[in-house]
C-alpha cells in the first residue's frame, strides 16, 4: 500500500512541480530581476504615456465587458432557456468568433467598413472614409473586441443555465410566471457563470494587443510589448507589466470570492432535460433579430474576408509565404494540446480530491496565469530560460510549449475538472481496495472516466495555442515562427489581399482540431 501511496503522491507532486517552473518560476523570477534597480519602475510608472495607456485600457475593457454582457447574457438565456428554433445554430454561430484570434475580426471589419471595404463600394467613398476613421478609433477597437469576446459570455451563460436544476424552476412555476422564476430562481444560481465570463472578458480584453495594434488604438500591453522588443529594456518591460498584474490579481479575487465552492458545482457536461420558456407572439420577431445579430457580428466581417482573400494567385501567395509557418503552428498547437491534456488531468485530480493541503492555490495561480496577457509570461520565461545553460530550451520550440503550458493551464485543468465533477470517486476507491495500483486506476478507471472532458480540453487549448499571438512574437526562435507571427509580420508591408488570405488561412486551422476531436470522440463512443 505505501508503494501504491507513493506512486500517487509522486505522480501529482511531479504535475505541480511542472506546473510551478513553466507559469510561477518565470514571474518569480521576473519580478526579482526588476526589482534591482528602483529607476526601471520610477521611469516607467512615473511616466505620464503610462498612465495614460492604463487609462485607455481600462476604458477599453469596461465598455466592451459591458455590451458583451448585455448581448452575451440576454442571448444565452435565449439560446439555452426558450422555444427559439435553430438555437444550436445560432450558438454555434455566434461562438464562431472565439476560434480566431482577434486582430482577425479586425481585419475583417476592415474589409466591410474601412476604405475600399464593402460599405464604401457600396455606399460611396464618402461613407468608407467616415466609417473608416470611426473604426480605426476607440469606438471600433471596442466593435472587435465585443465581437471577439461576445462567444465567452454566451457559452458560460448557457452552459450555468443549463446546469440549474429543472425542479427548482418547476417548484417556482406553481406559483410565478417565467419572467419572475428566470430573475429569482434561475439567472441567480447561475451568476457565478456569468460573473466569471465577465471577468474573463475584461482581462483578456486588458491584456488584448494584436487587435488594437492593427486598428492603432494605443492601449497598456502596447508599453511592455515595446520596452522589450523595441529597447530590449527588461526591467523597464517588467514595470510596465506590473499594473497588468494587478488588474489581474484583483480579477482573481472577485472570481474566486464570487465563485468559492461553487465553482465546480456546473460543468461542460451538466445539460440537463429543462422546461422551456415558450414565446408565444414574440418568437418570430426574435428570431429575426438574433438573424440580424448573427450576420451582422460574425458574417459581415467574415464575409467580407473571404471576399477580399478568396483568390487563387492570393492564396497561393500565402501559402508560399506562410505555409511552413502554418504547418509549424499545428505541430507546435497539437503538442502543447497533448502536454496540457496530460498536466490538467493529474492537476484537475489533485483539486477534485483536495489531494494536497494548496489545492485551491493550484487552480488560483492557472487562473491567474490564464488572464495574465501572453507578453507578460514570455517576458518572464525569457528571463528564466534566456541563458547559455539553457540555450537547449530558449533557443527551441521548447520555449514556445512552455509558454503555452503555463498560460493555458487553466483551460486544460477546468475543463477535465468539469469532467471529474460527474464521475464518483467510489469507482476508483473500490479498485483500491481490490489491490489495483495507481497506475492502473488511471489507465482503467480514471482515464476512461473523464476520456470525454480530455478530448474536448485537447480540442480547447489547441484552438487556444494556435490563435495565440504575444506568446508567439516573443518566444517563437528565429525562422520557426507559428502562423499569428508571420501574419503580424506581413500585416505592415502586405497587400490587403494578402493579409486576408493568410487570415483565411489562419480560419483553415480550426478545422483540425474540430475534425481531430470529432473523430476521436466517434471512436471513444464505438469503444465503449
Amino acid at each position: 500500500m505505501d508503494r501504491v501511496l507513493n506512486s500517487k503522491r509522486i505522480t501529482l507532486w511531479v504535475a505541480v512541480a511542472i506546473f510551478v517552473i513553466a507559469g510561477v518560476l518565470p514571474l518569480c523570477f521576473m519580478l526579482a530581476a526588476s526589482l534591482t534597480s528602483a529607476a526601471n519602475y520610477t521611469a516607467t510608472l512615473g511616466n505620464p504615456r503610462t498612465w495614460g495607456l492604463l487609462r485607455s485600457s481600462l476604458l477599453l475593457a469596461m465598455f466592451t465587458t459591458t455590451l458583451a454582457s448585455l448581448a452575451g447574457v440576454t442571448l444565452g438565456i435565449v439560446l439555452a432557456k426558450t422555444d427559439l428554433p435553430l438555437r444550436s445554430v445560432f450558438a454555434v454561430v455566434l461562438s464562431m468568433p472565439l476560434l480566431f484570434p482577434p486582430y482577425i475580426l479586425a481585419v475583417g471589419w476592415y474589409e466591410a467598413l474601412g476604405r475600399g471595404g464593402l460599405l464604401s463600394q457600396w455606399a460611396g467613398s464618402a461613407v468608407g472614409e467616415a466609417t473608416s476613421a470611426w473604426l480605426f478609433a476607440f469606438p471600433g477597437a471596442v466593435l472587435v473586441l465585443t465581437t471577439a469576446f461576445l462567444p465567452v459570455v454566451l457559452l458560460l451563460t448557457m452552459t450555468y443555465l443549463r446546469a440549474v436544476n429543472p425542479a427548482l424552476e418547476q417548484a417556482a412555476r406553481l406559483s410565478s410566471r417565467w419572467p419572475a422564476v428566470l430573475g429569482s430562481i434561475t439567472i441567480p444560481l447561475a451568476a457565478p457563470g456569468i460573473v466569471l465570463s465577465l471577468v474573463l472578458v475584461f482581462l483578456m480584453t486588458m491584456g488584448e494587443f494584436g487587435a488594437p495594434a492593427f486598428l492603432r488604438v494605443d492601449v497598456f500591453p502596447v508599453a511592455s510589448f515595446t520596452q522589450f522588443t523595441a529597447f530590449y529594456n527588461f526591467g523597464a518591460a517588467t514595470a510596465a507589466a506590473l499594473p497588468l498584474v494587478v488588474v489581474a490579481l484583483l480579477g482573481l479575487a472577485v472570481e474566486q470570492r464570487v465563485l468559492r465552492e461553487k465553482t465546480f458545482q456546473f460543468g461542460w457536461g451538466l445539460q440537463r432535460d429543462c422546461e422551456q420558456v415558450a414565446l408565444g407572439s414574440a418568437r418570430t420577431p426574435l428570431f429575426l433579430l438574433i438573424t440580424l445579430t448573427s450576420l451582422v457580428l460574425v458574417a459581415l466581417p467574415l464575409g467580407a474576408l473571404v471576399l477580399r482573400g478568396l483568390s487563387l494567385a492570393v492564396l497561393r501567395e500565402a501559402l508560399d509565404r506562410a505555409g511552413a509557418s502554418a504547418i509549424r503552428t499545428l505541430v507546435y498547437s497539437a503538442v502543447s494540446a497533448t502536454a496540457l491534456s496530460m498536466l490538467g488531468f493529474f492537476l484537475a485530480y489533485l483539486i477534485h480530491r483536495r489531494a494536497v493541503a494548496f489545492w485551491r492555490s493550484i487552480d488560483a495561480v492557472a487562473l491567474f496565469l490564464f488572464t495574465l496577457p501572453g507578453s507578460v509570461i514570455a517576458i518572464g520565461l525569457i528571463a528564466v530560460w534566456n541563458r547559455p545553460s539553457t540555450n537547449w530550451i530558449y533557443a527551441t520550440p521548447a520555449i514556445l510549449v512552455t509558454g503555452f503550458i503555463a498560460q493555458y493551464a487553466a483551460l486544460s485543468t477546468r475543463t477535465i475538472l468539469a469532467g471529474f465533477a460527474q464521475t464518483s470517486p467510489s469507482l476508483e476507491e473500490a479498485a483500491e481496495v481490490a489491490g489495483a495500483g495507481w497506475f492502473r486506476r488511471v489507465r482503467e478507471i480514471l482515464v476512461p472516466l473523464a476520456m470525454p472532458s480530455i478530448l474536448v480540453s485537447w480540442a480547447v487549448t489547441f484552438l487556444f495555442c494556435a490563435r495565440e499571438v504575444s506568446l508567439a512574437l516573443l518566444l517563437a526562435p528565429p525562422g520557426q515562427d507559428t502562423l499569428t507571427a508571420r501574419t503580424m509580420t506581413l500585416m505592415a508591408n502586405g497587400s490587403p489581399e494578402l493579409v486576408a488570405a493568410l487570415c483565411l488561412l489562419s480560419m483553415s486551422l480550426t478545422a483540425v482540431p474540430l475534425a481531430v476531436y470529432g473523430a476521436a470522440r466517434t471512436l471513444w463512443c464505438k469503444a465503449v
